[in-house]
């Protein structure tokens, strides 16, 4: 047993060692992210996640490919504080197209910037939470804030990067990839990982604790991807399909309401709501909107209860429209959050389709004969099966009926064609046919 201790012993160390000596022997890593997209809750627990693992699998660099029109004002700081606070230096490289508005602000947080040269950068002015533009004090109040945050990154790179950067937000300029370079507000042009990896190399960035030096001659490569919730919650926060599911989840529910029972409507409804609810709370929204699209809704409903031939639901397709570009449409709301015109009209016409098509159905059911009840057997024809003395017995399909001659009508035989013309309790009055 004591052998077999030291032996058992002997074995881990040797273990170790190897497992010790291979990771001395790997390369440098270098963690390569993907933002594409909007600058929302979701895009920065990313980014904040990235930055973690870079820093538990101790990358040399974290390169993170930003491509996005703007975003939130509070998702942006958030990215903008993890980036400076890492122990890892980022890369922010903006590929393919653009870093507009909150991205323009995350590239210059990064301790070393480069751009395709293909892609523009800036147009930094804030927005309120409704996207309307900011009342005079607040917004000054806001550009000066974004102006203060911003000055500490950008005062190394010269006065005139810091003018650049400060007119982005100002008065929303935008420039491409070679004007920033001009300036400064960047440190490289790079047409893909690659290269800017071969451009980084060598490079002196300033760390919390103090300089650091690139070395990405000789290094690994390794993508890390957004994972599946992270995906689902930006998706839900495109204004078209929080616009969609906010449809479905109404459109499912009052599927339920008006046919209890089946749980299937009411459970997509109740999901797609949700889902709706979360993006419309993040993306910049006029509220008042919803009382339209409710009230389309009510008008629908209303026009299949009390038909109007229609009237009620064409009111109901305009309110259904008037409201989703108001609750996602207002002015000054940025064009990447806008919903689609097409998309709103389109969908309204359908939903409009949809009831209008009940309305028929409920139309033509008023106008039917009835089917059930002592109504239904008049004008129904049967069979004599016993009759005499004007009365007897009548079949009709495959019940057997007492039945009297109506005065109106001919001497009845058995084996007669008659037709009920009268119901008088559980007698019926014919006539021969």
């Amino acid at each position: 047993m004591k052998y077999l201790r030291a032996l058992l012993l002997t074995f881990i160390i040797f273990a170790l060692f190897h497992t010790a000596l291979a990771q001395s022997d790997q390369p440098p890593l270098v963690l390569v992210m993907t933002a594409d997209g909007e600058i929302m809750p979701a895009m920065k627990d990313y980014i904040h996640r990235g930055i973690q693992t870079a820093e538990q699998r101790d990358a040399e660099v974290l390169i993170i490919k930003l491509n996005t029109p703007g975003g939130d004002i509070g998702s942006m700081l958030d990215i903008i504080q993890d980036i400076r606070a890492s122990t890892v230096p980022v890369v922010v490289y903006v590929s393919p197209s653009v870093a507009g508005s909150a991205g323009a602000l995350i590239t210059m947080a990064g301790q070393a910037s480069a751009m395709t040269p293909e892609a523009a950068i800036g147009a930094s002015s804030p927005i309120d939470s409704s996207g309307q533009d900011l009342e005079k004090t607040l917004e000054t109040k806001q550009k000066e804030i974004m102006k203060a945050k911003i000055r500490p990154l950008v005062e190394r790179r010269g006065s005139q990067a810091l003018q650049l950067a400060q007119d982005m937000i100002d008065k929303a300029k935008a420039v491409t990839a070679q004007e920033a370079l001009d300036a400064k507000l960047i440190d490289f042009i790079a047409t893909d990982t690659t290269d800017l990896l071969k451009k980084i190399d060598g490079l002196s960035v300033q760390m919390s604790n103090g300089p650091r030096t690139l070395h990405t001659s000789n290094v690994r490569t390794e993508e890390l991807p957004m994972s599946f919730i992270e995906q689902l919650l930006l998706l839900i926060t495109n204004s078209n399909i929080a616009f969609i599911l906010l449809s479905i989840g109404v459109l499912a529910l009052q599927i339920e309401i008006s046919h209890p029972g089946t749980w299937a409507p009411g459970f997509v409804g109740i999901v797609c709501l949700s889902l709706a609810i979360y993006g419309i709370g993040i993306l910049p929204v006029n509220w008042f909107g919803l009382v339209f699209m409710l009230l389309a809704f009510v008008l629908f409903i209303l026009d299949i209860k009390a038909p109007t031939h229609g009237a009620l639901t064409t009111a109901g397709v305009a309110s259904f429209i008037v409201g989703a570009l108001v609750l996602f449409n207002s002015p000054g709301t940025p064009q990447f959050q806008r919903v689609s015109v097409p998309l709103v009209v389109g969908t309204g016409i359908f939903f409009g389709l949809i009831f209008f098509s009940l309305l028929m159905f409920v139309m033509r059911a008023q106008r039917g004969r009835i089917q059930t009840g002592v109504e239904s057997l008049l004008g129904k024809m049967g069979t004599a099966r016993t009759f005499k003395d004007d009365a007897g017995q009548v079949q009709l399909e495959a019940e057997l009926w007492s039945a009297e001659r109506s005065a109106d009508s001919a001497p009845i035989s058995k084996g007669d064609r008659v037709e009920v013309v009268e119901v008088r309790g559980l007698r019926l009055m014919v006539k021969k046919k």
